[in-house]
């Protein structure tokens, strides 16, 4: 079996960002909301181990949510992204 088959990758979504003023967020309790700069139906970000590899959308599947990839980036966009 070939060794690359046995490597894990870390894979994470980020739903959007955000900046607000530390006083804000040390008010923050349960309940509170915290809003993002994304969009309803924007795009969100698919990074492996913290590079970003690809676009997708949020999608319900059954009690589950997943992500469904409507891009993939190029080796140039990752490069581009992380400079």
């Amino acid at each position: 079996m070939n060794s690359v088959n046995n490597v894990f990758v870390e894979l994470s979504v980020v739903l959007g960002k955000t900046t607000l003023p530390i006083h804000q967020l040390l008010k923050m309790g349960r309940g509170a909301v915290i809003e993002l700069g994304t969009k309803q139906d924007e795009e969100i970000w698919i990074l492996a181990n913290n590079v970003p590899i690809a676009r997708g959308e949020i999608v319900v599947q059954g009690e589950r949510m997943a992500v469904s990839i409507t891009s993939v980036l190029t080796a140039s966009d990752v490069n581009t992204q992380q400079s």
